[in-house]
């Protein structure tokens, strides 16, 4: 019997209402596999500076730090959302990545047979679709310094540095090329190295570490490219690495492959050991969605995912992970769905319903 300490931070909008159902999968995998998960909540967001003034007390980062992974909801709302204000709820995510070194960040998108007419794009360009995204977490525009706004000469200006450096850039580089050799062995990095002298660092850096692995196809693709790529022929792609701004955005299009950005997972992951596990932050990439929070509608699929992707990086239970994957699975395949996924005058469930129906499968 093994046990885990799970960090548990729900913040704001849907992120509470997702990420308990996240927190009855993991209880329902211990049970089932007779693992000990032990639970702490805490602030953070929007949430946190109702209550404490700030995003994240350095508290919660520390306890974050001890945990074996962090499951987190969401940030911000529209009751925060003044970028003027010196505390914004953002701050406590970009916080919990740099405290706790958590450098890489994983989106897979998997298009599921079962809902291939819930996406916008045609069946016969996202059939088939499996691919992951591999973004650089911890540098580049989001934190380069100087990164101010000012007035100079009685005019305002505003200033973000898209900083790299080659170690930074190297160690996503042999993530990539790692996990590609697992998967199809192809790598694809996106840049804009037309342009910027950070993205002609970039490629220059994967061109050298993929003298590493020779047995990984390299394609180099300039980030506007990417954006109509994906649209015209995402089955051509196996696994991308991309900058901090760049995956951003990517990974945001790439969602609507799968017909809801409420399918989607991450991890967030830093040094690994040498079983490749290590402290990671897993969430949804759906965000906190304000318009729905607190109506019972949104959908816990990607939270759900989100925990099987914990069971797999953190914990290293593979076997645990697939069986909640395949639950999920099984539910769409039976028809059900959340509001977000229904055709027009299609029967929907609620959140905590749809969790459930993965409950039951995951206890058969």
């Amino acid at each position: 019997m093994a046990t885990f300490d799970i960090l548990v931070l729900p913040g704001d909008g849907i992120g509470p209402e997702v990420t308990a159902e996240g927190v009855r999968v993991l209880e329902a995998v211990g049970e089932r596999f007779e693992h000990v998960f032990n639970f702490e909540q805490d602030l953070v967001g929007g949430a946190a500076i109702d209550a404490l003034g700030t995003a994240i007390l350095p508290e919660t980062i520390e306890k974050a730090s001890k945990a074996d992974a962090v499951l987190f909801g969401a940030v911000g709302g529209p009751k925060w959302d003044n970028p003027n204000a010196s505390v914004r709820p953002e701050q406590g995510l970009l916080a919990l990545r740099s405290g706790l070194g958590l450098w890489a960040n994983l989106r897979p998108v998997t298009a599921v047979p079962a809902l291939i007419d819930a996406s916008t794009l045609r069946p016969e360009v996202i059939e088939g679709v499996d691919l992951l995204v591999i973004r650089e977490l911890t540098s580049g525009l989001y934190f380069g310094q100087p990164q101010e706004r000012r007035v100079v000469d009685c005019r305002r200006e505003a200033v973000d540095t898209n900083y790299y450096n080659e170690d930074e850039i190297a160690r996503i580089a042999h993530l990539g090329f790692q996990t590609a050799r697992g998967r199809r062995k192809k790598l694809t990095s996106v840049d804009k190295a037309n342009v910027l002298a950070s993205s002609r660092l970039w490629r220059e850096v994967v061109v050298e570490v993929s003298r590493d692995y020779p047995d990984v196809e390299l394609e180099h693709v300039l980030v506007d490219a990417m954006t109509m790529y994906l649209i015209r022929r995402p089955r051509d792609f196996d696994v991308i690495i991309a900058d901090n701004m760049f995956g951003d955005i990517i990974t945001d299009e790439a969602s609507m492959l799968t017909g809801s950005m409420g399918m989607l997972p991450s991890a967030s992951l830093g040094a690994l050991g040498e079983d490749g596990l290590g402290l990671g932050m897993y969430e949804p990439i759906h965000g906190s969605a304000p318009d729905i929070a607190g109506t019972g509608v949104a959908n816990p699929l990607a939270m759900i995912l989100s925990a099987a992707m914990l069971l797999r990086h953190s914990c290293g239970l593979e076997d645990e992970a697939r069986a909640v994957e395949q639950a999920v699975t099984d539910v769409i395949e039976t028809g059900l769905r959340t509001a977000d996924l229904a055709a027009p005058g299609e029967p929907t469930l609620d959140t905590r319903a749809m969790a459930d129906a993965v409950l039951k499968r995951l206890g058969s």
